[in-house]
């Protein structure tokens, strides 16, 4: 990716917004998991490669991770700093160089026939690692819509990303323009 800055390895900022992604599947109105084959559109989504098992266990492991993830917005640095180094631990995960798909070396830390879940939480755990060396922990942050508990990780160059969506924003700036035009 010559000649774009980035604030994190593009594989870091993939699976930072996979993991936002992942925690925001699972919604006040209903759960966007809700069985395999949105899991297998989940997955295709974000590109997520290796065996897949494709049974309901995996489906509930996976569902399973969302609520651990979501604590990652949720405490200080020195916890997140547990979750993390747990989560690597528990995975036995191992730090390795790959290129595959047409991407070229970035960072796994399982194998490709680790269960979807453990892959999906090694991938993020490593992102955090880096969000942590950087002292970029603030960009980890909450959607600002109201009614909406979403999480969201700010890549913006100059932080401003306040909303997990275009419709988060949109809804809340239509509102704002509304009691503007009442105003007057």
């Amino acid at each position: 990716m010559k000649g774009v800055n980035l604030l994190f390895a593009h594989d870091t900022e993939v699976a930072l917004a996979a993991a936002a992604a992942l925690v925001n599947t699972d919604q006040e109105d209903g759960d966007l998991l809700a069985d395999r084959a949105a899991l297998d559109d989940f997955v295709d989504a974000w590109g997520w490669t290796g065996s897949r098992r494709g049974d309901d266990a995996e489906l509930a492991e996976v569902r399973a991770l969302r609520p651990r993830l979501r604590r990652w917005w949720e405490v200080d640095e020195d916890e997140l700093v547990e979750l993390v180094n747990g989560m690597l631990r528990e995975t036995g995960a191992l730090p390795q160089l790959v290129a595959h798909d047409g991407w070229t070396y970035h960072l796994h830390a399982t194998t490709p026939q680790a269960p979807l879940a453990e892959r999906m939480a090694v991938e993020a755990a490593m992102a955090v690692v880096d969000v942590v060396r950087l002292g970029e922990l603030d960009r980890f942050q909450l959607c600002q819509a109201e009614r909406c508990s979403d999480v969201l990780v700010d890549l913006s160059k100059n932080r401003s990303r306040r909303y997990c969506s275009a419709s988060c924003a949109n809804r809340t700036n239509v509102a704002a323009f509304r009691a503007r035009r009442t105003a007057h």
